[in-house]
């Protein structure tokens, strides 16, 4: 692979999504709400991630990453800041597309965690400490330690 981004006889595919991590105040420490989306990992594996998907339209990252949130989790969110971006490569049908993924900090407003259950099994509520051990990817349990050190999350 060269360092223009392209392979052998072929450009790459860009792909843009938007995530969330939106924090609350729980019981004994900050909260963060993750999902377990229906669609598994390759081999067959549950996945532990955040509200994140592409935007609709001319959405900014903001805006398509509070819709997800919303679908996803079925909770209302106001947004604080951007947290950052995650860069990875993948496969799809053998082409390689480069992904980018902007992350924001939300705060909990309300609602309750429940989302579209066609594309989330299960939306709740996790201590932020326990979020950044569990989630399934990388850049996602980065946001949440971008996330525990942010000015608004420090209790």
């Amino acid at each position: 692979m060269s360092s223009d981004g392209r392979g052998r006889g072929g450009t790459v595919e860009r792909e843009f999504s938007a995530g969330g991590v939106v924090t609350r105040a729980g019981e004994k420490a900050v909260e963060c709400i993750v999902i377990v989306p229906t669609r598994r990992a390759k081999g067959g594996a549950r996945v532990l991630s955040l509200p994140k998907g592409h935007p609709e339209n001319d959405e900014s990252g903001a805006d398509a990453a509070l819709r997800e949130i919303r679908e996803e989790t079925g909770i209302e969110a106001a947004l604080v800041d951007k947290l950052g971006d995650v860069r990875y490569w993948y496969q799809r049908d053998g082409r390689r597309i480069a992904k980018v993924v902007s992350f924001f900090l939300f705060e909990y407003v309300s609602g309750e965690p429940g989302g579209d259950p066609v594309e989330v099994e299960e939306a709740r509520w996790m201590p932020l400490d326990e979020a950044e051990a569990a989630l399934s990817y990388a850049g996602e349990r980065e946001m949440v330690t971008l996330a525990k050190v942010h000015p608004a999350c420090r209790s």
